[in-house]
C-alpha cells in the first residue's frame, strides 16, 4: 500500500473540513446521500458511456495499480548487471549467457537476451522491444485515460447535483429556513464534484502516467543495453552510454556504488 498516497488523500479531506468549520458550517452537512450518487454514478456512467466493457471492468485493477507501492527496478542495478553480462561476454562469447538468463526476474531482458543469444539480427530485435514498449504505453494510456475521464466528467456533475438540489429548494420558498437549508445542500454536490475531480481522479490519472515513464525509461534502458552488448562493444563503453540515459542521481548512485 503506498502509504504517501494515503496521506495525501487525508491532507485534502483534512483541508475541505479545515475551511468548512472555519467558515461556520456543519460538517454533517456533507453526509448527503443525494449528492453522492450524483457524483459516483453519474461518474460510472460518463466512463461506462466513454470506454468498453472490458476496460470498464479492469478498473478494480488499476485502483490496485494505484494505490500498490510497487517497488520499481532500480535504474543503477541494471546498469550493473548489463555491464557484468558484457563483460561475460567479451571474455567468452555470447552463449555464456545462456546459463544466466533463467535467473534473470525482469521478463523483457530475458526475452531480449534470449533473442541475443539465438542470433537473431539487432534490427529485428530492436523492433520487437520497440514494439512491445509502444504497446504498454498504448496500455498504460487507456488506463490512465479512465481517471482522467472521471476527473473531467466529476466537477461538471458537481455543477449538476447543484442544479436538481436548487430545482428541489424552489418548492420551499415560503419557509425560510429551510430553504437556507436545502440551498447548503444543493451545493454539497459541487463540493464532491470538485473534490474528486481535481483531489482523487486527476491526481490518480497522474500516478500512473509517472509509473507509467519510469517502466518506460527503465525498458528503453535495457533495450539499449542488450543491444550494444549484442554488438560487442565494451562493457565501459556500455556503461558510459547507458550512464546518460537515467537521472543524475540514479547516475550518482552508480558511480559510488562502483568505485575502482
Amino acid at each position: 500500500m503506498d502509504l504517501f498516497l494515503i496521506i495525501g488523500i487525508f491532507v485534502g479531506l483534512f483541508a475541505v473540513l479545515t475551511g468548512l468549520l472555519m467558515k461556520g458550517a456543519s460538517v454533517s452537512i456533507l453526509f448527503s446521500p443525494e449528492a453522492m450518487i450524483v457524483i459516483l454514478v453519474g461518474t460510472a456512467a460518463a466512463i461506462m458511456n466513454s470506454f468498453p466493457k472490458n476496460e470498464f471492468k479492469n478498473i478494480p485493477k488499476l485502483f490496485g495499480a494505484v494505490f500498490k507501492d510497487k517497488q520499481k527496478e532500480d535504474p543503477a542495478e541494471l546498469i550493473k548487471q548489463i555491464v557484468e553480462m558484457a563483460t561475460e561476454t567479451r571474455k567468452n562469447g555470447l552463449l555464456s549467457l545462456e546459463s544466466k538468463i533463467q535467473e534473470i526476474n525482469n521478463e523483457f531482458m530475458k526475452q531480449g537476451l534470449e533473442m541475443v543469444v539465438d542470433g537473431t539480427e539487432p534490427e529485428y530485435i530492436r523492433q520487437i522491444l520497440s514494439d512491445d514498449i509502444e504497446a504498454m504505453e498504448e496500455r498504460h494510456r487507456s488506463n490512465a485515460a479512465v481517471f482522467a475521464t472521471a476527473g473531467g466528467a466529476s466537477p461538471t456533475l458537481g455543477v449538476l447535483g447543484a442544479v436538481i438540489g436548487l430545482i428541489g429548494a424552489l418548492g420551499n420558498l415560503n419557509d425560510t429556513e429551510k430553504l437556507g437549508e436545502s440551498i447548503a445542500a444543493a451545493f454539497v454536490a459541487t463540493l464532491y464534484g470538485i473534490f474528486f475531480g481535481y483531489v482523487i481522479w486527476h491526481p490518480f490519472a497522474s500516478r500512473l502516467k509517472r509509473k507509467s515513464h519510469e517502466e518506460v525509461s527503465n525498458k528503453q534502458l535495457i533495450m539499449e543495453g542488450i543491444l550494444a552488448l549484442q554488438e560487442g562493444k565494451n562493457p565501459k563503453t556500455i556503461q558510459t552510454k547507458l550512464l546518460t540515459l537515467v537521472k543524475p542521481k540514479d547516475r550518482k548512485k552508480f558511480l559510488e556504488a562502483n568505485k575502482e
